[in-house]
């Protein structure tokens, strides 16, 4: 393993981490790994456990959340039956699981943060603290919107889930990309790393390798537009410049431009089948 970057928490604790790179599996890893990891979430600023719209910035953010949930909710149609069993993983505050019910699915989600629990509960769904507590029932569809990242245990975790996932369910996840144009535009100060909250970064080969060991495998990927723009305002922030607003705007811009030529967008949906066993 290599020393990819040094790069520090700009958004809770200014504190410097090294990115490491993994060859053999494509990733880089955060190091140190923090033991007391939950208090870097403990941020008014972590936007996806509040509903907040006090500034300019939060309400373009929910306009952009409610557009992407409808997305969303059309991804995971796709290809499902009269049983619609979902399982979401990181589900914030509840709004995806929400649209999801609305929509005829049988909900459960993953959420530790508290006050996002308390969230979701009062609109109407109930998540479970962690992956642990969830039943040993098999979900059709399981969903990670930019979760996968955040796990301490990653294999672990990769096994749990596929566990959950019925035979030929399906496997939905979120994760940017390290390879991408903004990537290494902005590189130390790219938001997309956000050490040490994300302790993995994946490119497409390390999902691959990540989940063919646990029998899914990736049957189609999806650009996440949205997210190019977001991480580009947010970077030009950690920057310091003057109009990062506008400035991420061009950035996100070129950066989508670029990946229909590369294919490496900002971050990327993965689209993964379990694999039916042999008999």
């Amino acid at each position: 393993m290599n020393l990819y970057l040094k790069i520090k928490d700009y958004s809770v604790s200014q504190e410097e981490f090294m990115l490491i790179y993994d060859e053999e599996k494509d990733m880089l890893v955060t190091h140190p790994k923090p033991s007391n990891i939950e208090t870097y979430y403990d941020s008014p600023d972590y936007i996806s456990h509040t509903d907040a719209t006090q500034t300019f910035f939060d309400r373009v953010y929910q306009k952009v959340k409610r557009f992407n949930l409808k997305r969303k909710v059309r991804l995971i149609e796709r290809g499902t039956g009269n049983k619609k069993s979902l399982l979401d993983v990181g589900s914030g505050t509840g709004d995806f699981l929400v649209m999801a019910k609305t929509s005829g699915w049988q909900v459960n989600g993953v959420e530790p943060n508290l006050k996002a629990q308390q969230k979701a509960k009062e609109k109407g769904v109930v998540a479970y603290p962690s992956l642990e507590h969830v039943s040993e029932q098999n979900f059709q569809v399981i969903t990670l919107w930019h979760v996968l990242e955040h796990f301490s245990d990653l294999e672990g975790s990769i096994r749990k889930l596929t566990s959950l996932l019925e035979e030929n369910g399906t496997l939905i996840i979120a994760v940017p990309n390290f390879k991408s144009f903004d990537a290494h535009y902005y590189n130390i100060h790219w938001a997309g790393f956000d050490v040490p909250r994300h302790l993995w970064h994946f490119s497409k080969k390390s999902i691959e390798l990540l989940f063919s060991d646990s029998g899914c495998e990736i049957i189609s990927t999806k650009p996440m537009w949205f997210d190019a723009f977001y991480v580009s305002i947010l970077s030009e922030r950690y920057k310091g410049s003057r109009a990062s607003f506008i400035k991420g705007l061009v950035i996100g811009a070129y950066s989508n431009l670029r990946a229909l030529f590369t294919g490496e967008y900002s971050s990327r949906i993965y689209v993964l089948k379990k694999q039916q066993k042999d008999t």
